[in-house]
């Protein structure tokens, strides 16, 4: 079993290269196919698709509660993991309409998952859909889902050189949220260094410092929830 996917042994091995290189197309075509309908559909209702991930513990749900409870749209929650309703019940506590997906195995969302979950949620036109994907660095970033953006989530207690260790996640994304800035004193982690490397991959992505529980930067966070892009 394959730590990263969940994938059989004989999925990845390197004796049938070209046949896992086949399989691996076909899946992401097929996949690529569905996320180009859900955008469409989001987008014919108005619906602005936020992508959000980031590793285990990064502070996603914790900036989810926060950003929902200061919205002055309507929003709504796609959360993924592997397993529990943990998450899904912390949205619910902030009133706004959730689903939950158990994956499993599995260590990232696709786009039938969320097409399945759009039919179940169905948010209202002209509201913000926050999709909290399945915490990972790696997988998330070979699947469209269909959203309108991207939007990575490193905490500083997550250390240095992580848009260089995993340049596909932060060469795929819109915005970099720097969360838990309020403990740069405790931790070593250059920002500085961080933005270079984030550069590095990705010159377009915009990059905010944040800390979702005391409350840094978060005027910016929402401001960009704002931006013309999501018309």
């Amino acid at each position: 079993m394959c730590d990263t996917c969940g994938c059989s042994d004989s999925d990845v091995r390197i004796t049938d290269h070209a046949h896992t290189v086949v399989m691996e197309q076909d899946i992401l075509a097929k996949n690529d196919e569905l996320a180009s309908h859900n955008r469409a559909h989001l987008r014919s209702s108005g619906v602005f698709a936020i992508n959000l991930m980031s590793s285990p513990g990064a502070g996603k749900t914790t900036l989810l509660e926060r950003t929902i409870r200061a919205s002055d749209t309507p929003c709504a929650v796609i959360e993924g993991d592997q397993e529990t309703l943990l998450d899904a019940e912390r949205i619910k506590a902030t009133g706004a309409p959730v689903v939950q997906i158990n994956t499993g195995a599995g260590c990232h969302l696709d786009a039938s998952m969320l097409h399945r979950a759009l039919h179940s949620l169905s948010p209202a036109q002209g509201s913000t859909l926050f999709i909290e994907n399945v915490g990972n660095l790696v997988c998330p970033a070979l699947f469209d889902l269909g959203e309108a953006a991207r939007v990575v989530v490193l905490s500083v207690t997550e250390g240095p050189g992580k848009p260089l260790k995993y340049p596909h996640m932060f060469a795929a994304t819109d915005l970099v949220l720097l969360n838990k800035v309020d403990l740069l004193p405790y931790v070593d982690f250059d920002v500085a260094e961080f933005e270079r490397d984030t550069r590095r991959v990705n010159p377009s992505a915009a990059i905010l410092q944040v800390s979702a529980t005391r409350g840094d930067g978060l005027s910016e966070w929402y401001d960009w929830l704002r931006r013309p892009a999501r018309s």
